[in-house]
């Protein structure tokens, strides 16, 4: 059976519901091998990062499963988006996870770009309606762009996988999860991949070669 390995996720660091040791619980036993919480940031709450490193320091201490600590850079100004990876790096994250130009949320316009342009980041989350060109980008800089399982975020979904598929540019299928309810089981998140138009072989590289690819990349694998 293959495990599941979800890179974005939600503490109560953030807006999420369950602390860090409660969401590796759940998914470990829904069958989890490795898990990135990848909280919300921005100028304003950086300090937040040491603390959520140091909760999954005692997870990977104590239980049978591999927590990232990470951040997702939210509603920053493009100008600092760089600036605030690059510190949120210093202060421990291991993935650097971009709140993307989803259709469900007011981003500012250009967050896609200068994403895809940074060498900082690893993840584009739920970009929306992505352009080729930035699809391009973010493969030249092997940056991954997100397939969504969670609800408004997921509404763009066939768009960045036909994108993504026509360019060869990396996906993943992360769930966003917020809640107990959000996780998904490898089967499920399997569905959300075929659901937004992707073949069987596409799926699942997004969902096993993938995400190894991109923990290698950072040192992790």
């Amino acid at each position: 059976m293959n495990k599941r390995i979800d890179l974005h996720m939600h503490s109560l660091f953030s807006d999420g519901e369950l602390l860090p040791s409660e969401l590796a619980r759940r998914a470990y036993v829904l069958e989890h091998e490795i898990i990135a919480i990848t909280d919300h940031v921005d100028a304003s709450n950086l300090g937040v990062v040491p603390k959520i490193v140091d909760a999954i320091e005692d997870i990977n201490e104590n239980w049978d499963i591999n927590v990232v600590p990470g951040v997702e850079i939210t509603h920053a100004p493009t100008e600092v988006i760089d600036k605030i990876a690059k510190k949120s790096r210093e202060l421990g994250a291991k993935i650097i996870v971009v709140h993307g130009e989803t259709l469900d949320e007011p981003v500012v316009e250009g967050t896609n770009f200068v994403a895809v342009n940074s060498s900082e980041v690893n993840i584009l989350a739920h970009p929306g309606l992505i352009t080729v060109e930035e699809a391009e980008i973010a493969k030249e800089n092997d940056i991954f762009l997100e397939i969504s399982s969670r609800c408004g975020h997921n509404l763009a979904n066939g768009h960045v996988a036909k994108i993504a598929s026509e360019v060869g540019a990396n996906l993943l299928i992360n769930t966003d999860t917020h809640s107990p309810d959000n996780l998904l089981t490898f089967e499920n998140a399997k569905k959300v991949g075929l659901g937004a138009g992707l073949n069987e072989k596409q799926v699942n590289k997004a969902l096993i070669d993938n995400p190894r690819k991109l923990l290698k990349n950072i040192g992790l694998l």
